[in-house]
């Protein structure tokens, strides 16, 4: 693969000089930690649905990540080749992107919940070789899915299964474990020539992940360990987090909330990490309290979820200090319920995949602070608020929100014109905010037409194009609901054509046989004789958006 991330070179000197880019990679980090603590625990992984506990020291996860390397090269992986990962919080999934890092190939991580439909497109635009899946997760046959469209991915040459068995009940040929794990790779005569020959540098690319785009096809975001690096260093510190700190991470590492601060951050930090692989707030309590961890970081309906169980079992995670909630804003009333039974601080927070966490609180802010902001900016970000014709507004007004970050992205992958970064660094995040005098940001909106369902970008009009294909369709739309848990939920308000009806059942039936992933599909169906419109026909989704919440209100009166 050619990777054209444009944005690197031109900010290069500056980022150095100002000692944001520190010229270091995981690989960099993982030969020190094994160096100064090979016994130490690095790395619990814990698979909720078998109780399965896999655990690792750092001498150990080295190991092993050598001998995964040279196996993927058998594969014919080689330098700047992508490697697609569909696994959910499992072991293999830390260990999969060491291994790619040792040998310079470039992992795509991939959200569990994606089906053929959207596989597809990121598959073929990245050009992955090889593919990495669980043979089952929750019910489903990731294998046997990939194998339905990889004849359609001419990349595409080796589809790895995770706990695939033949006949026997042995490990298949086409196994993680077969190809990758059991053989002992590493002792081959020319592993270390292997392992050393292709490490990547600071400024290669190391990651692809793929964005929910708004225009029905993700933008493959492209970032180097510099980038990555410039926004977790000052991140733990802001955190006050060291080599002490448990981690908990039950966010999905293939977002980059999970990716950054439940794999890379622990390995910079020299801590140790505790993956879950399925969000349970019971589980989460049992591991929290047996493993005594510190921090951990999700999306709003996971704080919920921790506070109520907590409370209704009248119990405590005593050795939780902070969890930081991003992905959506945190009410009030759960920030003050969440102080008063985990006792833990709440720090809220506001990124993307193009730059990881952009701000943050302070762990000395007020309360309140967490639930009327976002933050203010890291050590090598700033923000500001402009209008329409990029003006500054005044604290306090709403307008668009411009980032130059230390941490921002190398570009989108094969489409530079679509960066949205301007000759002076400034990025365009598509989202509307205000700022106060502080020079903490609120978001107010998004300029881009996206709902963020329990941290879960759904992408609108890709499902809308959808719904226009239905026979009964004339007009669509997919606007988003308020959700006390969720923080919004999605629904489409459908116009059907003479003589034509639609139903609940049939929409979800319908965009099931289309193959999206079950989350994008609009929990809500409404059947409306006509749509709010402007007067050149464009639908009025602010109007629908009221109506909604409206209608949202008054059901719960």
């Amino acid at each position: 693969m050619e990777f054209d991330a444009v944005l690197l070179a031109p900010r290069r000197a500056a980022a150095v000089t100002q000692g944001y880019w520190l010229d270091r990679t995981i690989n960099d980090e993982l030969d020190a930690a094994v160096a100064a603590c090979p016994d130490k625990l690095a790395l619990t992984a814990v698979r909720v649905e078998t109780g399965e506990v896999t655990r690792f020291t750092y001498a150990e996860m080295a190991r092993l990540a050598d001998r995964i390397a040279v196996g993927l090269t058998k594969l014919g992986v080689g330098k700047n080749d992508i490697v697609a990962l569909q696994l959910p919080n499992w072991w293999q999934f830390t260990l999969t992107y060491l291994a790619c890092s040792r040998i310079g190939a470039v992992l795509n991580p991939m959200m569990h919940i994606f089906r053929e439909r959207e596989l597809s497109f990121m598959l073929k635009h990245g050009e992955a070789k090889v593919i990495i899946v669980p043979k089952t997760f929750r019910g489903f046959d990731f294998e046997t899915m990939v194998n339905g469209i990889k004849p359609t991915l001419p990349h595409l040459q080796h589809v790895v299964a995770v706990g695939a068995v033949d006949a026997n009940g042995q490990p298949a040929a086409n196994s993680f474990e077969a190809l990758l794990t059991i053989p002992e790779w590493e002792k081959q005569a020319d592993a270390q020539d292997i392992l050393t020959r292709h490490r990547p540098g600071p400024d290669d690319v190391t990651q692809l992940i793929y964005t929910s785009g708004t225009t029905g096809e993700p933008k493959g975001v492209m970032h180097s360990a510099n980038t990555v690096f410039a926004n977790i260093v000052p991140y733990a510190k802001r955190l006050k987090l060291g080599a002490d700190d448990t981690i908990l991470m039950a966010s999905p590492m293939a977002h980059q909330t999970g990716f950054m601060y439940g794999l890379i951050m622990p390995v910079i930090l020299k801590s140790s990490v505790v993956l879950q692989d399925v969000w349970e707030a019971k589980k989460g309590i049992e591991l929290i309290n047996a493993e005594q961890v510190v921090f951990t970081m999700a999306s709003t309906p996971f704080l919920t979820d921790l506070t109520n169980t907590v409370q209704s079992a009248n119990t405590s995670v005593p050795s939780l200090k902070i969890f930081l909630c991003a992905g959506a804003p945190i009410p009030t009333a759960l920030v003050e319920q969440a102080r008063a039974v985990l006792g833990v601080k709440i720090v809220s927070a506001w990124g993307m995949s193009e730059n990881g966490a952009v701000t943050t609180t302070r762990l000395d802010d007020p309360d309140e602070r967490a639930f009327n902001t976002d933050g203010c900016p890291l050590p090598g970000v700033e923000v500001k608020v402009v209008d329409l014709d990029g003006h500054d507004v005044p604290h306090g007004t709403a307008g668009k929100l411009l980032v130059r970050s230390c941490s921002n992205f190398g570009g989108y992958l094969k489409r530079p014109h679509l960066n949205g970064t301007d000759e002076q660094g400034w990025f365009d995040t598509g989202d509307l905010a205000r700022m106060d005098d502080q020079g903490y940001i609120r978001i107010t909106g998004r300029s881009k037409d996206v709902i963020i369902r329990g941290g879960e970008n759904i992408p609108v009009v890709e499902v809308e194009n959808l719904l226009y294909r239905h026979p009964a369709v004339a007009l669509a739309a997919v606007v988003p609901y308020p959700d006390e848990r969720m923080g919004e939920r999605a629904c489409a308000v459908v116009v059907t054509k003479p003589g034509q009806t639609l139903d609940f059942d049939g929409m979800v039936s319908y965009l099931k046989d289309q193959k999206i992933a079950m989350q994008y599909i609009p929990e809500k169906l409404l059947v409306q004789e006509s749509m709010p419109s402007t007067a050149s026909g464009k639908i009025q989704k602010f109007k629908l958006r009221e109506m909604l919440a409206e209608m949202t209100q008054q059901a719960k009166q």
